[in-house]
């Protein structure tokens, strides 16, 4: 594939182009191995040298996120050449943390990014739901189950270079705003901006929630007010004194505050939720006001004071919710992330969905060639779709649990007694096992 508009500096050299009839061991050891690929010299951010073998079924991700990106580093690990076309000048994330749960971590281990997560990330030891005003109302698992529940707060600056340092240079194309899409029985094509076309046997549609290609596939879902928005931001964990490890998440009638650190313990991050009655604009990093969200949370807990009172400048985010979509793959097209699955946030697994479709996509694409790569696209949406769609339920109804109005605090705090053993089924699924039992299905 050629890339659109200027060309990068080359950091992929092609040797000489083979035939196989007999198959040969791909890089990945889980990867099948291919009837026909070429051989490649990739020189990688750290100015290493591997060579790695490809197959001939081409990818072009449109959307450089964390979900775009994710599915790069998953494609490129099975020996899939992948581009990746983003819009934006550069690659960059807001000034925000995330949070890696155990199906998110998993995923990323599989994909050689098990020691990164540790290393940059702020592993929970001690979660806690807690009232508006201090008091205990649970920890999210037991003493016995904490030590095999695996969750890191991050900063998502942090976790998309981690995945950037996976993806040769040269297939990295910023500044590419894709307006048009099409494809036929042997190909799809995408059109730029800037007048550029590229071809590919694959494109993935990972462009968020404002997805340009998600409207060739299926009608577009519409978004759907909350009743809230989240202010968001970073302060110095030693500013307050942050013990590390601890997430706490405070709740109170119709707002509640969540709190963790990312980037090894030495940032912290707060999303404060309140209730609106007003239509907001959905977007990720409009400036909020800190005096605003000072006088929302004002009278609860000390702690969340001394958080507030080092809060300089802040993000504003309307939160809107969407039907599941009823389609993800058309032919050569398919969603991935939010332009796939656009969820709320009260159960954090936007990234961890968006990761876990990268590995499940790369699964099916490695023992797929250009012709048979729609039929592995149907085959990944089936293992998706559904699960997607669950955990979009599981969010929306979580948000109401934790704004629960006084009245229904003691239900409320019942059921958040039993998070670890509620979030099981998420935490649990494998989507690479769940796409290879579907290649057989």
């Amino acid at each position: 594939m050629a890339a659109p508009g200027k060309s990068r500096p080359t950091t992929i050299q092609t040797s000489k182009t083979r035939r196989h009839r007999r198959p040969r061991q791909a890089r990945h050891p889980d990867a099948r191995p291919y009837a026909f690929y070429c051989r490649y010299w990739v020189c990688s951010r750290d100015g290493g040298v591997v060579s790695i073998s490809l197959s001939v079924v081409r990818v072009a991700i449109v959307g450089g996120g964390i979900g775009g990106m994710a599915a790069a580093v998953a494609l490129w690990r099975q020996g899939i050449e992948a581009h990746v076309y983003e819009q934006a000048p550069r690659l960059k994330e807001v000034g925000a943390g995330v949070a890696l749960h155990p199906n998110g971590v998993r995923m990323l281990r599989r994909l050689g990014l098990g020691e990164d997560v540790v290393r940059f990330g702020a592993r929970w030891v001690d979660p806690q739901f807690r009232r508006f005003d201090g008091t205990l109302i649970a920890p999210w698992w037991s003493p016995g189950e904490g030590a095999s529940i695996e969750i890191y707060g991050m900063h998502r600056a942090d976790l998309l270079q981690m995945l950037l340092d996976r993806v040769p240079t040269a297939a990295i194309h910023p500044g590419s705003r894709c307006i048009a899409f099409s494809q036929d029985s042997k190909a799809a094509s995408l059109e730029f901006e800037n007048g550029s076309r590229i071809t590919a046997d694959v494109v993935v549609g990972a462009d968020g929630i404002h997805s340009t290609l998600q409207r060739y596939v299926t009608r577009p879902s519409q978004p759907i007010p909350s009743g809230s928005v989240a202010y968001r931001g970073l302060i110095g964990a030693a500013s307050v004194r942050w013990p590390a490890g601890q997430m706490r998440n405070f709740l109170g009638p119709g707002k509640h505050f969540l709190v963790f650190p990312v980037r090894s313990n030495t940032l912290l991050n707060y999303v404060g939720f309140v209730a609106s009655g007003e239509l907001t604009r959905e977007s990720w990093s409009a400036p909020g006001d800190p005096d605003a969200l000072r006088r929302e949370f004002a009278g609860w807990d000390p702690t969340v004071q001394a958080i507030l009172d080092e809060v300089q400048d802040c993000f504003w985010w309307g939160l809107y919710d969407r039907e599941p979509l009823a389609r993800w793959t058309t032919g050569r097209l398919t969603l991935l992330g939010d332009a796939a699955h656009p969820m709320l946030p009260h159960v954090g697994q936007g990234a961890n969905q968006a990761i876990e479709d990268a590995v499940a996509l790369a699964t099916v694409l490695a023992r797929a060639d250009a012709a048979s790569a729609p039929a592995a696209l149907r085959a990944y949406e089936q293992v998706r779709r559904p699960h997607a769609a669950r955990v979009q339920a599981s969010s929306r109804a979580n948000g109401a649990r934790y704004d629960f109005a006084r009245r229904n605090a003691t239900v409320r705090d019942r059921e958040l007694s039993s998070q670890a053993r509620d979030r099981a089924w998420m935490w649990d699924f494998d989507a690479e096992a769940e796409a290879r039992a579907a290649l057989t299905r």
